[in-house]
């Protein structure tokens, strides 16, 4: 059974493309994605970490409290994550001439509990391109959260918050350089 997206709760999202194909072949790619996970998941949820690679995503999100999202356009989390993927499937499919789905569905979500496998899912999200040999820290990878967590340049990330669970920015660094097991993470997942 498919879990739904609570209010309240952090949630580990995931997906690749269908039968793994490339999601993202050049940096508009990478860019239209993020401009429509903003237009689409920022009003209903606070992003705390996120990696797009080559055939799939993950983000680290906290779905807002009902209180918290602007009660003009009210629309299931669920919803807005489907809308996201249908609007990058469309601008894909027309940009590669191509027809059909581009996601595997449902997509895949794990609810995050404590605070000690928080921190390890941010990690984890981080060193994704690591783990895959793409680079050999997460500092060398653009599209990923890790450089805005460290910048002072403006963000709607929630980098105080992603620095506060790790204690500060010295053991956040710290943390991200450790060999994590990350087999593990991905046997949970199940990706």
């Amino acid at each position: 059974m498919i879990q739904a997206l609570e209010h309240g709760n952090y949630y580990h999202i995931y997906n690749r493309g269908i039968n793994s194909t490339t999601l993202f072949k050049e940096k508009e790619n990478y860019e239209h994605f993020l401009k429509l996970f903003e237009t689409h998941i920022d009003p209903i949820a606070e992003t705390f970490a996120w990696c797009l690679m080559k055939n799939h995503f993950h983000f680290l999100i906290r779905v807002k409290e009902f209180s918290e999202i602007n009660k003009e356009k009210i629309i299931l989390p669920s919803q807005s994550f489907s809308n996201l993927f249908n609007a990058y499937t469309k601008a894909y499919n027309k940009r590669y001439i191509r027809h059909g789905a581009l996601f595997e569905r449902p997509f895949r979500r794990k609810q995050i509990n404590f605070d000690t496998y928080l921190q390890n899912v941010i990690a984890y999200i981080h060193n994704n391109p690591v783990h895959h040999k793409i680079c050999s820290h997460p500092v060398e990878y653009p599209w990923s959260s890790y450089i805005s967590c460290l910048s002072e340049k403006p963000t709607k990330l929630k980098r105080k918050e992603v620095i506060e669970i790790f204690n500060d920015v010295d053991n956040f660094k710290n943390v991200h350089k450790e060999k994590g097991n990350y087999f593990t993470i991905e046997n949970e997942l199940g990706f």
